[in-house]
């Protein structure tokens, strides 16, 4: 006769029960999402060691997310760096600072470098070349001025929508402090963007033709020496604007010229401080021939 109680076989579990141990089951074995930057670089960092990620995606990625972290101070040309143009001077006298400074936007000033009135591209040049006496002041386009606190990725929006390539960066009191371009801000993503014109942050002489330079005012004796196999004083000045500056007894200015050891050294751009860049030309040896 069969057990009219029979014992009850052990309760099945439910199947919410399982789906609660599959989920933590899944969630033990996946880790959980990145919850900040930090784990997100984590991550990349791991990626990267296991090949996952190339060395140039790597990087890239990894300034992406930097560009948030980063203010304009961090990558501006500091004030002393900026190449300006005075608008008070005629053409044909600016001509030889754009072309050896070589880049494609200007800042300009009236009177005062801390004035600045705007920004001059120099593609609009191409307009003026057949009249020198051209007035610059028409081809100044409107500056657009930051904060040197301006995060860089909103930077990089606001350059994108308006269509601006060129800031000039202001402290807290509204001075001049700096300046910065796209091109500065999408280098901390991609890297280097290099055209013919871009300088090696070591580097401070350059070739611009088979017996011609253009060298920094800041460059080292010891390494201009070095270039030319000359043997310029070293013991009381370090860079040839220290060299120039008691050579002609006040700070060098723009046009100025001086001879040493078969090379003509002449100031093509200057500020009231020193001198930033000089053309130098190699003087053709004399023969005997030549000097009788």
């Amino acid at each position: 006769m069969p057990d009219p109680n029979p014992s009850d076989p052990e309760p099945r579990p439910t199947r919410s029960t399982g789906k609660r141990l599959f989920n933590r089951l899944t969630a033990f074995l996946r880790p959980a999402p990145p919850a900040d930057r930090k784990d997100i670089k984590a991550v990349l960092d791991a990626a990267h060691d296991q090949s996952v990620l190339d060395g140039e995606s790597y990087a890239m990625i990894s300034g992406a997310l930097e560009v948030a972290d980063k203010t304009v101070s961090d990558i501006m040309v500091p004030r002393s760096r900026m190449d300006l143009l005075d608008v008070s001077r005629p053409l044909a006298e600016l001509m030889p600072d754009i072309i050896e400074t070589g880049h494609s936007r200007f800042p300009v000033y009236e009177n005062d470098r801390d004035n600045i009135l705007g920004t001059l591209l120099a593609k609009d040049l191409l307009l003026a070349l057949s009249d020198q006496q051209f007035d610059v002041r028409g081809l100044v386009r409107p500056a657009v001025f930051i904060p040197a606190t301006k995060r860089l990725n909103v930077l990089l929006h606001e350059f994108r929508s308006n269509r601006n390539h060129l800031a000039i960066v202001i402290d807290e009191h509204g001075g001049i402090c700096g300046l910065v371009t796209m091109e500065d801000v999408l280098e901390q993503i991609v890297g280097d963007i290099e055209d013919e014109f871009d300088e090696d942050a070591e580097k401070t002489i350059f070739r611009t033709g088979d017996n011609s330079w253009r060298a920094m005012g800041s460059t080292d004796i010891e390494v201009f020496n070095d270039t030319f196999e000359v043997s310029l004083p070293d013991e009381d000045h370090d860079t040839l604007n220290g060299w120039l500056a008691e050579e002609l007894g006040h700070i060098p200015r723009r046009g100025e010229r001086l001879e040493r050891e078969g090379l003509l050294l002449t100031v093509v751009s200057a500020d009231s401080k020193c001198a930033r860049w000089l053309h130098i030309q190699r003087q053709p040896q004399q023969t005997h021939d030549d000097a009788a």
